[in-house]
């Protein structure tokens, strides 16, 4: 059974012209604003989508705005949009692979163009087939999605299934009536049902681990609880110390943005699953604890050999010493689209740090647009 993503090729997909880049365990992407991390953690997200219960890969374009959206801008005489992953564990990095090539038909549709698997590299499917020939409408839908055609492979749809993505908005869990009606809502809006919806021993044995953590970060909290209210609303309570303890209790209305996110992102972190895809974490959050994020994610990861492909830019969040120069990605717009590059292959980096520069101190300034001296003279 696959454990997480070992490559990645992407070709006219959104920012990227072209992308062909080994994947960690753990993955910190840095870049510009705009410069495509959340379109390249949404890759993962499309893969999962299309292989979702009321999903499927007609949806999952859909949902993006269509294959016009999602084509790069830069795409020239070849404009197929393409996907190619590999899937692999402790044993093999190459256990599964998976290549999905998808265009637009003149009804606007998406359609495939190329859909391949392989395993341990010998070839499962491989499609456009005969069949495809004589009935071209087969080509709207994958073979990945179709539980009658993917016997031999559904190991990858399984595990494709696992990949979330979690970019927690405190407001929504504070106003879940803002987002009616989501289930498993990346952004925090049916957070606390979730929460709620695990077992009773599952539940506290979690949050018990969470309140240890959370008790450190956040001055005088010493408790934190989820329970219905007479209506049956789902609410979290945080009981910090004082010296009326009848009023130390807060619920979400009054807990901190930064205490919110911390709580989600550590309840993603011990919930089951397969790939995380976290947006930004160390937003709200004081330096001195982001700085120990990036050792959370590896004590996690030594127990669930979970994958965490993480967007940032924080340097604080690169601090750690522990990150190694093949866990970052750097990305780089231009005006032919933004090409991704592992920093243990800038050979500067390496000089810098061995100069004893941090890898903050080296990879932030990279990404940072020219001319932002300029946006001083704002108003003038």
């Amino acid at each position: 059974m696959p454990k997480r993503f070992t490559h990645i090729s992407l070709w006219n997909w959104r920012n990227f012209q072209r992308v062909d880049m080994d994947l960690q365990a753990r993955v910190f992407l840095v870049g510009p604003n705009a410069s495509g991390k959340s379109n390249f953690l949404d890759v993962f997200k499309f893969l999962r989508d299309i292989v979702s219960v009321g999903g499927g890969f007609q949806g999952a374009v859909k949902e993006r705005g269509g294959v016009s959206s999602l084509r790069a801008l830069s795409a020239r005489k070849y404009s197929d949009i393409g996907i190619m992953v590999r899937l692999g564990n402790a044993e093999r990095d190459d256990l599964w692979e998976y290549e999905l090539t998808f265009k637009q038909d003149e009804r606007n549709l998406p359609v495939i163009a190329k859909e391949r698997v392989a395993r341990c590299g010998n070839e499962v499917i491989a499609r456009p087939s005969a069949q495809d020939e004589e009935d071209p409408e087969r080509l709207t839908q994958t073979y990945l999605e179709q539980v009658n055609v993917n016997k031999d492979f559904r190991e990858v749809a399984d595990f494709l299934k696992t990949t979330r993505y979690l970019h927690l908005v405190p407001q929504l869990v504070r106003e879940p009536d803002r987002s009616v009606g989501y289930r498993n809502d990346p952004y925090g809006s049916d957070f606390l049902k979730q929460v709620m919806g695990r077992s009773k021993e599952e539940r506290d044995s979690m949050l018990r681990r969470i309140e240890r953590a959370l008790s450190v970060a956040v001055p005088q909290l010493s408790e934190i609880k989820v329970e219905f209210d007479s209506i049956g609303k789902p609410h979290l309570y945080g009981r910090y110390k004082h010296w009326k303890p009848q009023e130390a209790w807060q619920t979400e209305q009054q807990l901190s943005d930064g205490t919110l996110r911390l709580l989600g992102i550590l309840w993603a972190l011990l919930d089951d699953g397969g790939p995380l895809l976290l947006e930004e974490p160390e937003l709200s959050l004081h330096p001195a604890i982001i700085r120990y994020v990036p050792q959370i994610f590896s004590r996690v990861q030594l127990k669930s050999d979970r994958q965490i492909l993480i967007s940032t830019h924080s340097s604080e969040l690169l601090q750690d010493e522990g990150i190694g120069l093949d866990e970052v990605l750097l990305l780089r717009p231009s005006e032919e689209g933004t090409t991704v590059v592992s920093a243990g292959n800038i050979e500067e980096i390496d000089d810098l740090l061995k100069g004893g520069l941090s890898l903050a101190d080296v990879v932030i300034p990279k990404t940072c647009p020219g001319d932002t001296a300029e946006l001083a003279w704002f108003g003038e």
